[in-house]
């Protein structure tokens, strides 16, 4: 037997808050305007939160209400934390330099780089199980806390999962293992035993998977009461692994949150999952990674490759050709393809970008003749 590990983290993760923030600059840029061009980077530490990039919109944005209210709807509200939407906040914005400007202009790619999108047959929402079973506890950990099912929860968390292979098929999950913050009132054995059966059990369960007590770790170092910034600094982009397939197959260079989608390191790794996902659903292959390259300005890809790991059910002549009608992976093809001018970022800063049908580059489309 073979195992894997992927981990995920809660909404509330120092990074992650950046995440939410950059991307609700974003969204509010496309509410009035969907030319805006925006790339935002936010900072986040003990009692200070920092935002700085570039934006040009027609849109009148108050940065400072907007990070105030993310950091609050995140449940940083109570002093302990030091952190919170009183915290200090300091904006360093300004509009995209010209000589960027000049490529998308023309509708070409606002800067190169390389994007992959991944697919398998393993779980329904044809994408890895460890993941997927990461991304659904953190989910869950921080439904229990808002519900307030478990109300001594705290912003902040992580999870982790080992998944055991044969021949490459899921056959058992080896272990979980979860981190979040709480009141120091209630004891590290309770946590565990509350998230073992509200958390744990079902979610594994819908996956048709069990584990035992045993098999759960909580807290590793016994004790964790503070979470958020106040404990760790967290930066926009630094969770892209998460964000993604979390090495269950490759990494483009660029992060997503925070970018508009003339930025193909975000809107051609959508279209590349698109694709991939697609011709996994259509039956055309197991296992699916789909590879596209731009350089800035470019209007269409200089690379595009499919890769089906020996798991083709038709020619890769007739693969690339069902790829080639399902969308055209120039800069403007995937945009009105897609229809990513609309203000659908924010839910994809927590809880990973692929895997969830609320988003355009997730929806299956089976009327392709090939």
């Amino acid at each position: 037997m073979n195992t894997f590990t992927s981990e995920s983290v809660c909404a509330g993760h120092p990074d992650k808050i950046c995440d939410q923030v950059s991307d609700a600059i974003l969204d509010a840029a496309l509410k009035v305007d969907k030319y805006s061009r925006v790339a935002v980077e936010t900072m986040v530490t003990k009692n200070f939160l920092a935002m700085a990039g570039e934006v040009t919109t027609k849109a009148k944005l108050n940065y400072k209400k907007i990070a105030k209210q993310v950091v609050k709807d995140l449940g940083y509200t109570i002093p302990v934390l030091n952190f919170s939407d009183k915290s200090e906040i300091i904006v360093k914005i300004h509009t995209q330099s010209p000589e960027i400007a000049v490529g998308v202009d023309n509708l070409g790619a606002g800067d190169q780089g390389m994007m992959f999108g991944y697919a398998s047959r393993e779980t329904k929402e044809l994408m890895p199980l460890p993941i997927m079973l990461a991304h659904r506890l953190a989910m869950g950990m921080d439904d229990l806390r808002k519900s307030k099912m478990l109300p001594y929860l705290r912003p902040d968390g992580k999870t982790q999962v080992t998944v055991g292979y044969e021949k490459g098929i899921p056959k058992s999950i080896e272990n979980v293992v979860l981190a979040v913050p709480h009141s120091e009132k209630i004891k590290l054995e309770q946590v565990k035993e509350d998230l073992f059966n509200l958390l744990v059990t079902p979610i594994l369960k819908e996956y048709d998977f069990k584990i035992n007590r045993n098999q759960l770790i909580v807290n590793g170092t016994g004790v964790w009461h503070i979470g958020g910034p106040a404990s760790d600094t967290g930066v926009t982009g630094r969770k892209i692994i998460v964000d993604t397939y979390v090495g269950m197959a490759r990494q483009g260079g660029g992060a997503f949150s925070g970018k508009d989608p003339t930025k193909v390191d975000r809107s051609a790794a959508y279209a590349a999952r698109y694709l991939a996902k697609n011709i996994v659903a259509n039956k055309l292959a197991d296992r699916c990674e789909v590879r596209l390259a731009y350089f800035i300005g470019a209007k269409k890809p200089v690379m595009q490759e499919t890769e089906t790991y020996g798991t083709e059910k038709k020619s890769l002549k007739v693969i690339n050709s069902f790829a080639e009608k399902l969308l055209d992976t120039s800069l403007k093809g995937i945009i009105d393809g897609l229809n990513l001018r609309r203000p659908i970022y924010f839910k994809t800063a927590s809880y990973g970008h692929f895997g969830r049908d609320i988003f355009p580059w997730e929806k299956i489309i089976d009327k392709i003749v090939f």
